[in-house]
């Protein structure tokens, strides 16, 4: 059974800025070459670390919103940790999205 899951990943894009949407595509490509169903990309800019723990002092934000199964979570962590454009990632189960009722119209009197 696939869930719905989010994947935050953080992109060395330093010094190649004007190749963020090339690297955007090519990622939700890897996404649904795996067997992932997405749901939403969301671009979030580029935002400097709180603290430096590495060589990087800031990094671009995408945000991937999809359902995949269980053990493609695994997979895509081994793959994107040798991805030298994915400079960190985190992922997280998301509760399933409930279809809200449609709101009843009052009479027009």
């Amino acid at each position: 059974m696939k869930n719905r899951y989010e994947a935050l990943l953080v992109l060395n894009t330093q010094g190649r800025e004007d190749t963020v949407k090339d690297i955007v595509d090519r990622l939700e490509s890897e996404f649904q070459k795996e067997g992932a169903d997405i749901e939403q990309v969301q671009k979030m800019d580029k935002r400097h670390f709180s603290y430096v723990a590495g060589p990087l002092d800031s990094g671009f934000y995408v945000n991937f919103v999809f359902h995949a199964e269980p053990q493609l979570i695994t997979k895509l962590r081994s793959k994107f940790k040798l991805d030298p454009e994915v400079y960190r990632q985190n992922y997280q189960r998301l509760p399933e999205k409930k279809e809200k009722a449609p709101k009843k119209l009052a009479k027009a009197e």
